[in-house]
């Protein structure tokens, strides 16, 4: 459970960096997101989820 909240934390920290750093610049980002269609996001989140678990599938090798 102690590993798992660190990950956690280490995410929120990488995920907060660009709002904090560069807010109006993710005000337009998350605009293009918002007009992107579905199918778009879809397949970016489905990528993101795979290299991901391949990353920690690696990570364990």
């Amino acid at each position: 459970m102690e590993f798992f909240l660190c990950v956690l934390g280490m995410v929120m920290i990488i995920e907060g960096l660009p709002y904090f750093a560069f807010p109006e610049k993710m005000k337009l980002w998350v605009q293009k997101v918002l007009e992107m269609p579905d199918s778009s996001l879809r397949w970016f989140g489905f990528v993101l989820m795979f290299t991901g678990l391949a990353m920690i599938y690696l990570g364990k090798g």
